[in-house]
C-alpha cells in the first residue's frame, strides 16, 4: 500500500520562523509615511500594530525569529499538518509528475490563517491590549482571528467585505460564535465607510474598504490594535511554519520540489510555503519554479504596476512598494473572496521584480473545474481560493505529460471549501462567469 501522508512528530516541529528579508540580495524598499514620504520606523508602525509585529515587519537582519513558547503550545493543537502525495489526481491527469500538497485545511479553523492569528493576538495580549480589529474577505482570516482573540481574552471587531458576507453567511456566524462583532464593509459605522458609500451607494466592498474601516476603528479606540491576515511581512513570517514543515516532510518523502505553487491574494500562504524553500534558491542557487496563482479578475502580479501605493481604499495605511492595480480598484464579485485584493506584499513584489518567482492568472471557471476534479479524486472540497493553486498545478502537470517529464510539484491547499458550497452550487448550476477587468 502506498504511503500518502507525511506528518512530523511533536519534537520535530519548527521552533523558529524564517525571515527571508535577511537573505534577500535586494531588500524590500521601505514603507513610507504618506504625509512626509519618509521611511517609517517600528515605533511609527506600533501605533497601529502590536509592537512586536511592527518590529518583525521591518527586520531585515535576523533570518530566524524564535516562536514564543505559548504560541508553540497553541500550534501543537493542530500542527504538523500533513503533506500528502496526490496519487489519485496524478492518475486522473495521466501525468508522470509527482504531485504533493500541504494540507492546511485540517486545523479546526479550516485554513492556514490561524498560523498568524495566534501570534498576533499573543503579542497584543503581552502588550496589554484589550481590543483587536481586522478586515476579512471570504472570512477565513476573520474566523481565525475571532478564535485567537477569544483564546487570549481579547475583544474582536471584524469588517467583512459586504459581497463576501452575502455570499458566505456562515463565515460571519462562525466569527460571532467566537464572540466577535462582524460588520459588512463598506458600512456607515466609520468615516471611511460613509465616504465610500456616499461616492458609490452600491459598492460591493473590497479588502481595501474593509482595511480602511478596521484601521480607523483601531486608531480611534483606546487600547486597540489592528491585525492583518496577509500582505504585511510579519504575516508571511508567521506563515513560514508551513514551508518549514513541508521541507522536512519532503525529505521524508525522499523528494525535493521542482515547482512550488500557491494561490495569491496578498501573499501570506504563498510566502508561507515558498519562502523556506526559496532561501535555498537565494543562498545556494537551487533551481525551483515558484508560481503564484491569482484570479484573472484581480491580476496584480501579471498586470499590475510596481509602485508605491496605499494598502487600503481610504489611504489610511503607509505607502507600500508593491505590484498594484491601484488602491481604488474595485474587484469583480468572484467567489474567491480572499484573493480580491488590489496589491501584493512588499517581499513578494521585490522577489517578483528580481525574477525569483512568477505569477499566473486563473479564470474563475477554470479554478472551479480544477476544484471539482480535486474533490472527485482526492476527496477534499477545496476553498475557492485554493482552487486557483490546484488549477495552476494541473496546468503544470499536463505540461509534464506532454513533455514526458517526471517533475515534483508541491502546492498549498490553504483551506477547505465546506462553507463555500453556495459557490459550488452556482458553478454546478452554470451561473458563474469569468471576469476580465478593464485596466
Amino acid at each position: 500500500m502506498k504511503q500518502k501522508r507525511f506528518i512530523l512528530a511533536e519534537n520535530e516541529l519548527p521552533r523558529q520562523w524564517y525571515n527571508i528579508q535577511a537573505d534577500m540580495k535586494n531588500k524590500p524598499l521601505p514603507l513610507l509615511n504618506p504625509a512626509t514620504k519618509e521611511p517609517l520606523s517600528a515605533e511609527d508602525l506600533a501605533h497601529i500594530f502590536a509592537a512586536e509585529c511592527a518590529k518583525q515587519e521591518l527586520d531585515q537582519e535576523h533570518a530566524w525569529i524564535d516562536i514564543p513558547e505559548e504560541v508553540l503550545e497553541r500550534y501543537k493543537y493542530y500542527r504538523s499538518t500533513p503533506l500528502v502525495r496526490a496519487y489519485a489526481l496524478e492518475e486522473a491527469l495521466g501525468t508522470p509528475a509527482h504531485i504533493y500538497f500541504k494540507n492546511e485545511s485540517v486545523n479546526p479553523l479550516g485554513s492556514h490563517k490561524v498560523n498568524s492569528a495566534i501570534p498576533q493576538c499573543y503579542y497584543c495580549k503581552q502588550e496589554g491590549v484589550t481590543n483587536v480589529t481586522t478586515e476579512t474577505g471570504a472570512g477565513q482570516w476573520g474566523a481565525a482571528l475571532s478564535y485567537a482573540a477569544k483564546t487570549f481574552g481579547l475583544e474582536c471587531a471584524v469588517y467583512q467585505v459586504k459581497i463576501s458576507m452575502q455570499q458566505k453567511p456562515y463565515r460571519s456566524s462562525i466569527m460571532r460564535t467566537f464572540g466577535a462583532t462582524v460588520t459588512g464593509s463598506p458600512s456607515m459605522s466609520t468615516r471611511a465607510g460613509k465616504d465610500i458609500i456616499t461616492a458609490d451607494p452600491n459598492h460591493p466592498g473590497s479588502l481595501g474598504t474593509a482595511i480602511s474601516e478596521a484601521v480607523e476603528l483601531a486608531t480611534t479606540t483606546p487600547n486597540c490594535k489592528y491585525t492583518l491576515g496577509s500582505v504585511m511581512s510579519h504575516v508571511s513570517l508567521h506563515q513560514t511554519i508551513i514551508g518549514l514543515e513541508a521541507e522536512k516532510q519532503m525529505a521524508m518523502a525522499g523528494e525535493y520540489p521542482d515547482m512550488i505553487i500557491a494561490c495569491f491574494g496578498g501573499g501570506s500562504n504563498f510566502g508561507g510555503l515558498a519562502f523556506p524553500f526559496m532561501r535555498h534558491t537565494i543562498l545556494e542557487g537551487k533551481k525551483t519554479d515558484f508560481i503564484a496563482a491569482e484570479p484573472a479578475s484581480c491580476p496584480k502580479l501579471t498586470k499590475g504596476k510596481f509602485e508605491y501605493d496605499f494598502g487600503d481604499t481610504a489611504g489610511y495605511t503607509p505607502l507600500l512598494p508593491m505590484y498594484t492595480l491601484g488602491h481604488t480598484f474595485k474587484p469583480a464579485n468572484i467567489h474567491a473572496g480572499g484573493l480580491r485584493y488590489h496589491g501584493a506584499g512588499t517581499i513578494v513584489s521585490q522577489l517578483l521584480k528580481d525574477g525569483y518567482m512568477r505569477g499566473v492568472d486563473i479564470p474563475q471557471l477554470e479554478s472551479f473545474d480544477a476544484g471539482m476534479l480535486f474533490a472527485r479524486t482526492e476527496g477534499i472540497i477545496p476553498a475557492p481560493e485554493s482552487c486557483h493553486a490546484i488549477a495552476a498545478t494541473i496546468r503544470e502537470a499536463l505540461k509534464c505529460k506532454e513533455k514526458g517529464e517526471e517533475k515534483v510539484i508541491l502546492f498549498n491547499l490553504s483551506g477547505h471549501g465546506l462553507i463555500d458550497m453556495t459557490a459550488y452550487d452556482s458553478f454546478l448550476n452554470g451561473d458563474l462567469v469569468n471576469y476580465t477587468p478593464e485596466l
